[in-house]
């Protein structure tokens, strides 16, 4: 990787894709030029072609926003596959949990702290702020303690 005036010159495609990716979950997109934009507001110097072929690699899709217009978004089958590793998961391993203020403590079998953890964050859920995982713990950072709440309920509905 090279940088040229501030800009990063020869990405890998994988870090460009993380970098798209990330955009993604931030912004509502609409257009592939928006991502060229705000790839090099990051230091990130792509061309609109380049971007082209990751929107295809990634399969990205457009989808209605709330406002009704279109904007690009990630595969719904990655989340779907998420969840459903998340819930056979949690079936096997969740212990217990309980809840201070705006953190959510969750005791599992050991071993499966991390990946608990991991698929919390792969699922994006807008009351989470994020998590920690450990061997047999994973702490969730809610961002309210009604939303510490739902994230419980969230989780001891996919234990049944």
């Amino acid at each position: 990787m090279n940088k040229c005036g501030g800009l990063v010159i020869g990405m890998r495609k994988q870090e460009r894709q993380k970098a798209i990716k990330d955009l993604l979950l931030q912004y509502s997109i609409d257009r592939q030029e928006d991502i060229v934009k705000l790839l090099k507001e990051q230091g990130i110097d792509v061309t609109q072609a380049t971007i082209s072929r990751d929107v295809k690699e990634m399969q990205l899709i457009k989808l209605p926003s709330s406002s009704g217009e279109y904007q690009y978004s990630l595969p719904t089958e990655k989340k779907l596959n998420s969840e459903k590793k998340l819930r056979n998961t949690l079936r096997n391993a969740y212990l217990s949990s309980r809840i201070q203020n705006e953190l959510l403590l969750i005791k599992v079998s050991p071993g499966n702290g991390p990946v608990i953890a991991s698929l919390i964050d792969q699922m994006h859920y807008e009351e989470i702020f994020g998590t920690l995982g450990d061997d047999d713990t994973v702490l969730v950072i809610a961002k309210s303690v009604d939303e510490a709440k739902a994230a419980q309920e969230l989780v001891l509905g996919m234990t049944n």
